[in-house]
């Protein structure tokens, strides 16, 4: 297969992962992976309004819309993440009890401000779950909307916000300690489904791409981060009972890439 530069839109939430992984596609294949991220929202508008992709990876919302969901060419798509909700704080700050969704409720309640990003399919998750914990206009008027998961860290390192709300991937950063994911009885997760443009100039390399993603070198990247997957490594690729839950051990920061 002659080298490609393959398109790729994806979900800010999986960036750090997503970027190792490319490179180790890079070294491989010889294709250069270009990575464009953005919100939910923000993949829809693109996808809908014809930015060039050769492979999206994507929140499942974005595929649920009709328009985002015909630039996709037949088939299925695959889920490549699946990534719980948390909360983490300014290293150092008092940890609050999370243990239960009351403590949480309650937690949530206290804090003064909280980084996050409303208008994403994290967003979506967490409207859901303040409107169960009936504290939906409380959140509204504490949540400091941030435009990309990096800024939802910046904000709680430098004292802009208490609380990150978040996904717990986004949310490992040395400036923060993690209080914990969401208790199980309201935890909701974000699912990440890929699909190969149906005008994609690199459909080989894109389906190539695609096939890495679910692969042992890539399933060792999540590995690597003290991350463990729910289902069989060579299916799916999971942000699932991580450090803080399992082997409390320090995961190293994802390799930084331009997109």
């Amino acid at each position: 297969m002659q080298a490609a530069e393959l398109q790729v839109m994806a979900g800010g939430g999986i960036a750090a992962a997503l970027n190792e992984i490319a490179l180790l596609f890079e070294r491989i294949s010889g294709h250069k992976v270009v990575i464009r991220y953005g919100t939910a929202p923000e993949l829809i508008k693109m996808a809908a309004s014809g930015v060039r992709f050769d492979l999206g990876v994507a929140p499942q919302d974005v595929w649920n819309d009709a328009a985002a969901r015909a630039q996709l060419a037949p088939g299925p798509t695959p889920d490549v993440a699946r990534v719980g909700i948390g909360i983490a704080i300014r290293s150092g700050a008092p940890k609050p009890d999370i243990s239960t969704a009351a403590a949480l409720k309650q937690a949530l309640l206290n804090a003064n401000s909280i980084a996050s990003i409303p208008a994403s399919a994290t967003g979506a998750q967490l409207a859901g779950i303040y409107e169960r914990l009936g504290i939906t206009d409380e959140m509204k008027a504490k949540t400091k909307a941030q435009p990309a998961p990096k800024q939802v860290v910046e904000a709680v390192a430098n004292g802009e916000a208490e609380l990150a709300v978040f996904g717990l991937n986004v949310l490992i950063d040395p400036r923060l300690d993690i209080v914990g994911p969401f208790p199980a009885e309201v935890q909701r997760e974000v699912v990440y489904a890929a699909g190969v443009a149906a005008d994609s100039k690199e459909p080989e390399a894109a389906k190539a791409f695609l096939a890495y993603l679910m692969s042992p070198p890539a399933t060792a990247v999540i590995k690597n981060r003290r991350q463990r997957c729910s289902q069989p490594p060579s299916r799916y690729l999971c942000w699932r009972r991580s450090r803080w839950q399992a082997r409390r051990t320090t995961s190293p920061a994802g390799r930084p890439r331009k997109s």
